[in-house]
């Protein structure tokens, strides 16, 4: 592997898009990525974002497999349904050595080794969007043919923005449910405190941008090392007190449960994407 590895995005929907955002970000070269995506007119409009070649399918049949012959690290970044295709599509094309990373949720390390090179390194992973501005999480697992060497390589790719952590292949869809589906979740969070300031007689726009930037903040305080959610929590609630009085509410309507059934939910989605599409 090279000390500067060329990198393959099959795909560049919103996931391989963030992460090829906090790759630029993070300073690889542009020179030494390529990516495809299906239509003309959005690997223009991508060309011209990322500054990055970008081939569309629709126009160069063979545009997945030149791609993945010129990489030392190709990132799967379809939808889960279409990737053992891809893998299908690509495996001729592949260099012996060249790592192939997945983003996609629920599709098993095994199922996607069935369909590529024998000895082919295949890397599992779980992503997110903050990758973007350069706060991503990274759940990573490794398939059977995978070095240290490897790993150090895919790790590398992430960690100019964001965090990444191995783990074992059984704990992805936990992973997805904490992380994955994380940011979605302080959106949400953001999207209803601003719902309630507008109900509250705030103005619109002055309610999402009070959410939003309270949310924001939020997360810069717990970005800082040594710190600990439940902490910070306790030093803005003082006994009697408005934010007491907040708190206990959400508490006494079981947010914690809501919270609990809700990732649970999305690990769930993981098993089940896995059975529908991972035994293929």
């Amino acid at each position: 592997m090279t000390a500067a590895p060329t990198i393959a995005l099959l795909g560049l929907g919103s996931m391989n898009g963030a992460i090829l955002a906090g790759l630029l970000a993070a300073g690889t070269a542009p020179e030494s990525v390529c990516a495809t995506g299906h239509s003309a007119a959005n690997a223009r409009r991508q060309e011209e974002r990322f500054r990055v070649t970008v081939t569309a399918t629709e126009v160069d049949p063979e545009a997945n497999r030149n791609a993945a012959a010129g990489a030392d690290v190709v990132l799967l970044g379809v939808k889960p349904k279409d990737i053992l295709a891809l893998c299908r599509e690509v495996a001729g094309a592949l260099r012996p050595g060249t790592v192939v990373v997945s983003v996609a949720a629920g599709i098993p390390l095994a199922a996607m080794e069935r369909h590529l090179p024998a000895e082919q390194p295949v890397v599992r992973t779980m992503p997110n969007t903050p990758l973007t501005v350069g706060r991503g999480v990274v759940g990573m697992a490794a398939g059977s043919a995978v070095t240290e060497e490897h790993l150090d390589t895919v790790t590398r790719l992430f960690a100019g923005s964001g965090t990444v952590h191995r783990v074992a292949e059984e704990q992805i869809d936990a992973v997805a449910a904490v992380s994955g589906s994380g940011p979605a979740y302080a959106f949400l969070l953001a999207e209803l405190m601003a719902a309630g300031g507008e109900r509250m007689g705030l103005d619109a726009d002055l309610a999402a941008e009070l959410a939003r930037d309270t949310v924001a903040g939020a997360g810069r305080m717990l970005a800082e090392p040594g710190t600990d959610a439940a902490a910070l929590r306790k030093a803005v609630t003082s006994p009697n007190g408005t934010t007491e009085a907040a708190v206990d509410s959400f508490l006494a309507a079981d947010l914690a449960g809501i919270i609990a059934r809700g990732m649970q939910a999305s690990a769930d989605r993981g098993r089940a994407i896995s059975e529908e599409y991972g035994g293929s």
